[in-house]
């Protein structure tokens, strides 16, 4: 049990530091944890990253860890998290390719399972792409319109042309 519980104070420390500090390495977040009494490795920081849902992001020119919303499944959540990190959207087929910033492909595909959408069947992520399979043998061109629609890229004219084309 301590051993849990040790873990539980870990991660909180975690996301403390991270909200209260500009955080760009693992290797800077093993110290801060170690100036609080937390002595860990850079895989167990790295595990501890995932568990909380923390994802890099641009502030200031520089790479910083930042703390997600925890509860994504609303479609508002969802259209801040596309609108946030969404770069490009592609088609073939049923596959949906979305492109991120670095390190951002496993938050977006992890709102998008969360959003539980009817039309995907799930996800795949890597560091910068996320595929969405879709259930409709030709219903990736019309994701990828939808997303780039709730992202702002698009209007709403040129997402009714990209779902006819």
């Amino acid at each position: 049990m301590t051993g849990t519980r040790s873990a539980v104070s870990r991660r909180e420390a975690l996301t403390q530091l991270i909200r209260s500090h500009a955080i760009g390495s693992q290797r800077e977040l093993v110290q801060l944890l170690a100036d609080f009494g937390f002595r860990v490795t850079q895989g167990t920081v790295s595990r501890d990253l995932v568990e909380i849902g923390a994802i890099r992001i641009e502030r200031g020119g520089d790479l910083v860890y930042a703390i997600g919303n925890s509860d994504l499944a609303g479609p508002h959540k969802l259209a801040r998290v596309i609108a946030d990190l969404l770069v490009s959207a592609e088609a073939s087929g049923n596959i949906a390719v979305l492109r991120t910033p670095p390190a951002a492909a496993n938050y977006l595909a992890s709102a998008l399972d969360r959003a539980a959408l009817h039309e995907v069947i799930g996800t795949v992520a890597g560091d910068d792409t996320v595929l969405v399979v879709t259930r409709d043998p030709r219903g990736g061109q019309k994701f990828a319109a939808r997303v780039l629609a709730m992202s702002g890229m698009v209007s709403a004219q040129s997402v009714s042309e990209l779902q006819e084309g």
